[in-house]
């Protein structure tokens, strides 16, 4: 592998932003950006599905903005973790979707606890991008933040949140303080973000994988 295929990746994914599977998801981005100048709105990546998408993984973005553009888990632990649940248990890409409790990051610069003003700013968003995913009706909210906007959310008196039935299940982030303890410990996190997943897949009519 040579030292320009990470970059080459990034470009590759950057020139599909606006595939027509997360097209509408990656303009609200762009608009988000717009009413911040100086700010960032990472992007959704394309191997999603705005059409098919079920589940969206709501993640506390504390921390700098991934260098790829896009919204990831958090570190790199993080993203490992995340995937090694998804592929555990058999849920594609097309049927799960990310999106950050405060879309916004300072470039260069890392988000740090969140105030409640800022989690309370994310709400608006959150609810362009569920209008913009009619499939999706459950939310994992990972970590702190995301379990506040979570509780926000459903204490409006918006019609589609009670029509699609939706349905929150708190667990921890992924990274961070919050994931830190025992091997033992760890694994405990990891079980109970499965036992959300796999409830969630349940609840959306998704089989989880043959054991």
């Amino acid at each position: 592998m040579t030292a320009l295929a990470p970059e080459s990746f990034r470009e590759q994914l950057m020139s599909r932003r606006y595939e027509p599977n997360v097209a509408v998801v990656n303009e609200l981005c762009d608009s988000l950006q717009s009413v911040k100048p100086h700010t960032e709105v990472p992007y959704v990546d394309p191997m999603h599905d705005v059409d098919e998408c079920r589940i969206i993984s709501l993640y506390s973005n504390i921390g700098e903005a991934d260098p790829s553009g896009f919204i990831t888990a958090g570190d790199d632990d993080a993203a490992t973790r995340m995937l090694g649940i998804q592929w555990k248990l058999g849920l594609r890409p097309e049927f799960v979707m990310p999106w950050n409790v405060h879309p916004w990051h300072t470039p260069g610069e890392v988000n740090g606890k969140f105030t409640p003003d800022q989690i309370s700013a994310g709400l608006k968003p959150l609810l362009k991008f569920l209008a913009l995913v009619p499939r999706a009706s459950v939310i994992v909210a990972h970590g702190t933040e995301a379990n506040r906007l979570a509780n926000l959310l459903l204490k409006t008196e918006v019609p589609m949140i009670w029509r699609r039935g939706l349905k929150t299940y708190k667990v921890r982030s992924l990274s961070g303080r919050a994931f830190a303890g025992t091997p033992a410990r760890q694994e405990q996190y990891l079980e109970d973000m499965r036992v959300a997943y796999t409830d969630a897949m349940a609840r959306t009519g998704l089989a989880k994988a043959a054991s």
